[in-house]
């Protein structure tokens, strides 16, 4: 017996699938590694790849492949002491931009890694999803340094339809450094770093169905085509995993926007809370 957990996002333009052995049966048909209590690294990658899937659920969701990566760096003269500041000059930053949506009519949507390189330079990461005019919005919004601007899709660093290489690049922290193409990793370049995203995102619940079988070959449902897929052991149990993500081939939603953000504000915010009272999600009030 197995069990699949599925998510999907953007009405059902993305699918993420994991499919694990049933811990009450066991494996049957498939060979077990021995159990063994995972070292320090493990759980350092393991907790590193928890934040990467769940950054990456927020991006599937909310943005699109022609929405904004943008950098906000520092002058020399205007570094901050500590995070702590760093955090002050990101919210007030923030606050900027978000007003300027509102005005406008749209509700902003975000996700930053405020990052300390090892020489002692600071800079802020950005997601946020485009409108008209969100590069003179961010540029205004930001008074510490220079910016640097593209769309996700023109990005040769994470152009992936996935955003699997956009959710790496917005988790990295002072622990792990980045990901090389045998699966090591390359030694930390950050003294700090500091990973947030905007409370205004939910996330679509993560669903159940139960498995008689573990089929050797995943094929894509119709209309679809699988875009990733990974299979491993799981070093806590010593069963094998499989994960793995369909995108529908003929997308509802295209690369430009959702229909979320092409709303005002505050009628966002009413459809949000309507679509997660259908799918019984608690929503915390002042969230």
């Amino acid at each position: 017996m197995y069990i699949q957990k599925y998510q999907t996002f953007r009405k059902g333009d993305a699918i993420d699938y994991i499919e694990i052995p049933d811990g009450r049966y066991g494996a049957r048909g498939l060979p077990r590694m021995k159990k063994k209590k995972p070292t320090k690294e493990q759980i350092a990658e393991i907790n590193k790849q928890n934040k990467e899937r769940r950054c990456r659920a927020y991006l599937m969701e909310y943005f699109h492949k022609g929405d904004t990566f943008a950098t906000w760096t520092y002058r020399p003269s205007a570094r901050p002491p500590d995070m702590k500041s760093a955090l002050k000059d990101f919210q007030k930053s923030i606050r900027k931009v978000r007003e300027e949506y509102k005005k406008k009519g749209y509700e902003l949507f975000w996700i930053r890694n405020i990052e300390k390189g090892t020489r002692g330079a600071w800079h802020i990461h950005l997601a946020v999803n485009a409108i008209p005019g969100t590069a003179e919005i961010l540029r205004k919004a930001w008074t510490k340094g220079g910016i640097y601007i593209e769309t996700i899709r023109d990005s040769e660093k994470f152009g992936d339809d996935d955003m699997t290489r956009l959710a790496a690049y917005l988790t990295k922290d002072a622990k792990m450094g980045d990901k090389k193409d045998d699966g090591s990793r390359e030694k930390p370049r950050l003294k700090e770093s500091s990973y947030g995203h905007s409370r205004n995102m939910q996330l679509p619940p993560v669903r159940k169905r139960k498995l008689q079988h573990w089929k050797k070959e995943v094929k894509p449902k119709k209309g679809y085509y699988i875009a990733r897929i990974w299979e491993g052991i799981n070093p806590y149990t010593g069963f094998k995993y499989r994960r793995y993500t369909m995108i529908r081939i003929e997308r509802r939603h295209d690369d430009e926007g959702s229909d979320l953000r092409h709303h005002n504000a505050r009628g966002s915010r009413r459809k949000r809370r309507k679509l997660r009272s259908c799918r019984g999600i608690h929503h915390p009030k002042g969230a």
